[in-house]
């Protein structure tokens, strides 16, 4: 089966022989995709809604899948450390990941690997990741069906560490490629715009110089190209 771009970056990322568990599996194209690639030992899905399930059903009996177990739950809440090893969170809002991660304990282990994908709010996903000490180990830029996403690939350190404004703005994409030159020229037209509006209105002067200092610093970024 075919995987759109998005979806396809996620597997990628997904190690051979790993256990895993996809969070919000909604029709569940992504664990039919990496059971039938025989690339994983095992792979679960959950979803807090029972419709996404019937959905799921639905594409593993069109694929003849019978042994993708489905688990309709808010997040990880019926999901342990000796089901997964690998945890992917997509297709959310970052603070919706955000709070899945912080209810499952059992992910501040550094054997467990997060593949996470937001929507929205991918800022506040890379700030609570700091904060809580997920360290990022990849992070590209994805566009699919005119729309640009973040993927990660996070692991638990235990150690916080700072996020500056860049850091938070695009993590640690690269404009080195086509996607990823796009994110952050996004990043870069709305913080523009933001320090702008702040300029004209006369009004929060500091927020005005963080906004304005954050777009010269992108701006930067992208005319060095790397």
């Amino acid at each position: 089966m075919n995987l759109t771009k998005r979806l396809s970056m996620i597997a990628d990322l997904v190690g051979a022989g790993s256990s895993v568990c996809d969070v919000g599996t909604d029709h569940g194209y992504l664990p039919a995709f990496l059971y039938k690639s025989g690339k994983v030992k095992s792979v679960c899905a959950t979803d807090i809604r029972e419709k996404p399930l019937d959905n799921a059903r639905q594409t593993f009996i069109k694929e003849n899948i019978e042994n993708i177990p489905l688990y309709l739950c808010n997040g990880l809440e019926d999901i342990s450390r000796d089901m997964a090893d690998t945890v992917i969170i997509a297709g959310m809002g970052g603070e919706v990941i955000s709070g899945i991660i912080d209810r499952a304990k059992f992910l501040r282990d550094d054997t467990v690997t997060l593949i996470l994908q937001p929507t929205t709010s991918a800022g506040k996903l890379r700030e609570y990741l700091a904060k809580e000490g997920f360290v990022v180990v990849f992070e590209k830029a994805v566009e699919d069906n005119g729309k640009l996403y973040s993927v990660m690939k996070a692991h638990f350190c235990g150690v916080a560490y700072p996020a500056d404004c860049v850091r938070l703005a695009i993590g640690i994409i690269k404009p080195d490629y086509e996607a990823g030159r796009a994110y952050i020229e996004k990043q870069y037209r709305i913080v523009q715009n933001r320090a702008e509006e702040l300029e004209n209105s006369g009004k929060k002067p500091w927020l005005y110089r963080e906004s304005r200092a954050l777009a010269d610093k992108l701006k930067k970024i992208l005319e060095r190209g790397i």
